[in-house]
């Protein structure tokens, strides 16, 4: 019975990681949805604790913490050639680690943390 309940929590701990991934991707369009995601992160982190799902929530809110942060200082020198390098760059980042941790999680794979 303890398996069957085990597997129950990390299909739905899945389900909500995939999510919040798509929120982060929706994010591209639609911007506010990483705010969505980051507090369902917040919200979920305990219930995926001890599971390879918890590497996937401290990539997420990494990504998002380290994206605001570059999306601060590319704000802040907008006006200058380096802002718009820091964008695209940071775009690039976020994209690229939306895209490895989807698809780590559809493989049943924890994400290294960088």
């Amino acid at each position: 019975m303890g398996n069957a309940v085990t597997t129950e929590v990390n299909k739905s701990g899945k389900n909500i990681t995939a999510i919040i991934y798509a929120l982060y991707a929706a994010s591209f369009l639609v911007g506010i949805t990483a705010v969505a995601a980051i507090i369902m992160n917040y919200l979920k982190k305990d219930d995926v604790a001890g599971t390879f799902l918890e590497s996937h929530f401290r990539w997420q809110m990494r990504t998002f913490w380290f994206g605001l942060l570059w999306g601060v200082f590319g704000t802040i020198t907008f006006h200058l050639v380096v802002g718009w390098l820091i964008f695209m760059g940071n775009g690039i980042w976020i994209l690229y680690r939306i895209v490895k941790g989807w698809l780590r999680l559809n493989d049943n794979k924890p994400m290294y943390v960088g």
